[in-house]
């Protein structure tokens, strides 16, 4: 069946605008209650949690109403990261997880995420199950079987000490200065407190929500503050996280920004010391993942598989191949041998214990990787302009003027009639121009 509702991840959408509407939520939470805790013996229960959105409060009422009157109880953790729900969901034996945020977008965006029972994104036949159930007439179950509420007191220790977990029980950060940019959201009361008991002396920035800042101009998706207070501070790393707490972006002591191939390359570079990629050393990365990152990995006898963009399309492969180690250049870091999905602070601390285990820096270690100019163009267009004869002709020669020296993509957007144009190569202005170039034909027969 189409999809009306699911997304790639969740369901997202301006707050207000249907469907992310409290009576839809509402309908949803009903809905969702009666396919993930089917057949349970009992009412089932279901872990709610939430970013710092001033419209989280509405949705978080409104999807408790929705569970309840199908029968099932609710455990409310209050502001937490997603990676902390899909966490917490396996841990307290739910039934599933709900976050309710829209990750990196501003404070009017907001979204709904599931998880199931493990802590793993919901199949596609299970997110069809819910759409179907939507369909049908909301009807509350008898008053004697209606779903409780009840928070969970210590959701934030409990996460913490999970962090912690995940890596060596020796490693002690003692000695280094560290500055945390929660971007205002879910991890602002969490981030800090893990690396300061490792033993790092820790700045927090972006750690004063106020419903209303989230992911504005701070976190994973605007560095730029990260990286003036690192050089500020003379700190010897920075940690940026958006404003759900799966993605992360670094900052090394010189003020160079790392991105997720970055992040993965240190991390996988300190696994092959310890044989941590397994037997096969693969990597997976998406389609936009760098060229000089992949010849970086290459390097050290290292395979990187390119799958779509968007992190659930890596889980899949890395779970297809049996792999354990992926990413997206925006920073999602996939460590499956530690968690169940992307987790920022996790991705961080992996980072950490390999700068530990190799006795280096952050610029050290990322310095062996060169990156190739890389430029994106948004056009407007119907994805069927991709199969034009002029667009691939276009191509074909972009392709031909970069040899085996760069790369060209184009990625119809799934939320959006826009084709995005990606060149990368070795010559910024040659990359720029053929960019252009192609982005001219597609406007010209959009």
């Amino acid at each position: 069946m189409g999809r009306k509702y699911f997304g790639t991840d969740g369901i997202r959408g301006k707050v207000g605008e249907y469907p992310i509407t409290p009576e839809f939520v509402l309908k949803l939470g009903w809905a969702a209650g009666r396919v993930l805790c089917k057949g349970h013996d009992g009412k089932g229960k279901v872990l709610i949690g939430k970013d710092t959105r001033v419209s989280g409060y509405m949705f978080e009422s409104s999807l408790q109403a929705g569970l309840s009157a199908a029968g099932v109880d609710v455990l409310l953790s209050g502001p937490m990261p997603t990676p902390a729900v899909a966490y917490l969901t396996h841990t307290l034996h739910a039934q599933a997880g709900i976050v309710i945020s829209a990750s990196h977008n501003p404070y009017y965006d907001n979204g709904i995420k599931f998880f199931a029972a493990d802590g793993t994104k919901l199949d596609d036949d299970i997110e069809n199950a819910i759409e179907e159930e939507l369909e049908k007439q909301l009807d509350t179950v008898e008053s004697s079987k209606l779903g409780k509420a009840q928070r969970v007191e210590d959701a934030p220790g409990r996460y913490i000490e999970y962090c912690k977990s995940t890596v060596p029980r020796n490693l002690d950060l003692a000695g280094m200065k560290i500055v945390v940019d929660c971007a205002h959201g879910a991890t602002y009361h969490v981030a800090g407190s893990v690396f300061r008991e490792l033993g790092a002396e820790v700045i927090e920035i972006g750690n004063s929500p106020d419903g209303f800042n989230i992911n504005a101009q701070c976190g994973a998706l605007h560095p730029q503050l990260l990286k003036a207070s690192v050089l500020e501070l003379g700190a010897d790393l920075g940690i940026a996280l958006d404003g759900d707490g799966d993605r992360v972006m670094m900052v090394d002591h010189t003020g160079r920004v790392l991105d997720g191939d970055d992040i993965l390359y240190v991390i996988a570079r300190h696994r092959l010391l310890g044989k941590g990629l397994g037997r096969d050393k693969v990597v997976v990365g998406t389609l936009m993942s760098n060229l000089g990152f992949e010849q970086a990995l290459a390097q050290h006898d290292v395979t990187l598989i390119r799958a779509q963009v968007g992190d659930r399309y890596v889980l899949e492969s890395m779970k297809q191949s049996g792999l354990v180690l992926g990413g997206e250049t925006s920073g999602h870091i996939i460590c499956l041998d530690r968690t169940s999905t992307g987790d920022g602070i996790i991705a961080a601390l992996q980072v950490l214990a390999a700068l530990s285990g190799m006795s280096c820096s952050l610029n050290d270690i990322s310095a062996e990787v060169s990156k190739y100019p890389q430029v994106m163009i948004n056009v407007k267009a119907d994805a069927s302009v991709v199969q034009n004869a002029s667009t691939k002709e276009a191509v074909v020669q972009a392709e031909a003027d970069l040899g085996n020296k760069g790369r060209v993509l184009l990625r119809p957007s799934g939320t959006e009639p826009v084709v995005r144009v990606m060149v990368e190569g070795e010559d910024g202005r040659q990359v720029e121009h053929l960019a252009q170039q192609i982005a001219d034909v597609i406007s010209a027969h959009a």
